[in-house]
């Protein structure tokens, strides 16, 4: 874990990446059913439980956290916009979360119809869909029915543009060379890499594999990404693991298209708010603060148009 003596910003901050569920009110299957599904993290009975803003406030004590980005959380796809609402009536209760990012599968029929109820939010900013993906590196191919590859696929993303909305990818690092092909294909669209490209490998191989697979993306001029989601399984999160995958991760994208994210709670199955923040803090302390604040609060509020 970080040190608990470790300091902290003390800047505003933004959490470009967390979630929000009650599961008293709302359907989420992955959390909801009694079967579990297969997870990166292993087991996380630990967070089927209610999640909500008085929570995040109790674990970000410390923190001057000022505005969320919610990441759509698997919520009932047979009304994903019903999150959306279900957002909406939370926000203007508490606050949180300042936008969201919803869901779509942009193979539906009725795709049009779901972005624009979405876009009818005052919170939405973009669409979260996980493209079809493989187990490993070793399986990828390109292509595949649901890939961003796909041309029913790609009809629904063509209509992001139409509304304003940005992409948040989440997909394994040995598919960003289909991401990067996306988005010069359409330029006007934002596409926002989750969970650092998912770096699960750590060997040297799979990290020299990893750094290449963003390398080519982040070519892109239209794609930033989140540093978030580095816990291992079954490994407390620390700074010796993951800091050298945030600077490469900066180094690489460049510190104007970086955000740091909790992807709380989530990422608690791997540390708590306050270690994983000052791990993020720690890996960016010998840069100026004017990099550290974009790291941690102006590249959000620019790329999820905060303000």
């Amino acid at each position: 874990m970080a040190d608990q003596h470790t300091a902290l910003p003390r800047f505003p901050i933004v959490d470009a990446h967390q979630h929000f569920w009650d599961l008293t009110r709302n359907y989420y299957p992955w959390l909801c059913d009694k079967e579990p599904i297969p997870f990166r993290y292993g087991d996380y009975s630990a967070i089927r439980r209610n999640y909500l803003p008085p929570d995040l406030r109790r674990d970000s004590a410390g923190l001057d956290l000022r505005m969320t980005v919610h990441m759509e959380a698997e919520w009932d796809r047979a009304d994903p916009v019903a999150e959306t609402r279900w957002l909406e009536s939370l926000n203007a209760a508490t606050g949180l979360p300042t936008a969201c990012i919803g869901h779509a599968e942009f193979e539906r029929n009725n795709i049009g119809d779901l972005l624009a109820g979405h876009a009818a939010s005052p919170l939405m900013r973009g669409i979260r869909q996980k493209p079809a993906a493989t187990r490993s590196a070793t399986e990828a191919k390109r292509g595949q029915p649901g890939s961003m590859d796909d041309p029913a696929w790609r009809n629904g993303y063509a209509l992001m543009e139409k509304h304003g909305l940005s992409y948040d990818l989440q997909t394994p690092w040995w598919h960003l060379d289909a991401a990067a092909e996306l988005a010069t294909d359409f330029p006007r669209t934002t596409i926002i890499i989750n969970h650092t490209g998912l770096p699960a490998d750590r060997s040297a191989e799979g990290l020299a594999a990893w750094r290449a697979a963003l390398e080519r993306v982040a070519a892109q001029p239209n794609v930033a990404i989140k540093i978030s989601g580095l816990g291992q399984r079954g490994l407390p999160w620390t700074v010796e693991a993951n800091a050298p995958i945030i600077r490469d991760t900066i180094a690489i994208f460049g510190v104007d298209r970086c955000m740091f994210a909790s992807n709380y709670p989530v990422d608690s199955l791997a540390g708590s708010y306050r270690d994983i923040f000052a791990g993020f803090f720690a890996a960016v302390a010998d840069r100026p603060d004017s990099d550290q604040r974009k790291l941690f609060h102006d590249n959000a509020v620019r790329l999820y148009r905060l303000a």
